[in-house]
């Protein structure tokens, strides 16, 4: 039997069509944010997984949960990973607002 493929830019135009979809999506942007900076932390230590466990005290298959994104990670873990990396943890906040153009 033949299965025919869907280019994935092709199935995400269709399902960014449904507002369901795109409220779950919107609603996993923090977790993926945090993933995304995970994973640039130890890819600009140029550090592996296995390395960054050992430098934690943990396994290579716990920073792999950190880097999923399924989970949110505590602020202790975020600093031990930044420890890690010889990055520094920085949280800030940012308005959920489109930013006002006044006088324009």
């Amino acid at each position: 039997m033949s299965r025919k493929t869907i280019p994935v830019e092709d199935a995400a135009k269709e399902w960014f069509k449904d507002p369901q979809f795109v409220a779950e999506y919107e609603a996993l942007e923090e977790e993926f944010a945090i993933a995304e900076a995970l994973i640039k932390a130890r890819g600009e230590a140029d550090m592996t997984q296995e390395e960054v466990a050992a430098a934690m005290g943990t396994t290579q298959a716990v920073i792999a949960r950190l880097e999923s994104g399924r989970n949110m990670p505590s602020t202790r873990t975020l600093q031990r990973f930044a420890k890690a990396t010889g990055s520094k943890l920085r949280i800030s906040f940012e308005s959920g607002k489109p930013k006002s153009r006044a006088g324009h």
